[in-house]
């Protein structure tokens, strides 16, 4: 399947310290982004939505900056393009403004339905950091 690249840039009204566990934590993101992510031994991490699991590792991160999941299928060690999920906290130096870029490489969706999906589940992490 053709994989998809979605980048989009959302600002954010909070400070970085407060916004990155809700980025990198499996409690952070199961408050808005999955409904439900665990963490295994092996430190995989465990997305729980649309009724299925979904298995990634953190193959990036810098504290309160940046952090990028890996998603794998654990039944198909020889897959080699894998999908990922990108956040980048970028701050505007003239205005002080927080930015969220989120990269989104992945099958199934086009620009238009990910877009939605991302305004979405954004609108819903401002809810709850009240940003």
């Amino acid at each position: 399947m053709v994989k998809n690249k979605f980048v989009a840039d959302y600002q954010i009204n909070t400070s970085r310290k407060i916004l990155f566990p809700y980025l990198s934590t499996a409690s952070g993101l199961s408050e808005w982004f999955a409904d439900n992510v665990t963490i295994n031994e092996d430190k995989t991490y465990i997305f729980h939505f649309d009724g299925e699991d979904h298995y990634a590792r953190i193959v990036a991160l810098r504290t309160n900056m940046h952090v990028k999941f890996d998603f794998y299928d654990p039944n198909n060690q020889d897959e080699s393009d894998h999908s990922y999920i990108e956040f980048k906290l970028e701050e505007n130096d003239l205005t002080q403004t927080l930015f969220l870029k989120v990269i989104d490489y992945s099958d199934s969706y086009d620009d238009e339905e990910l877009e939605s999906i991302w305004e979405s589940l954004i609108n819903n992490l401002k809810e709850i950091i009240g940003g």
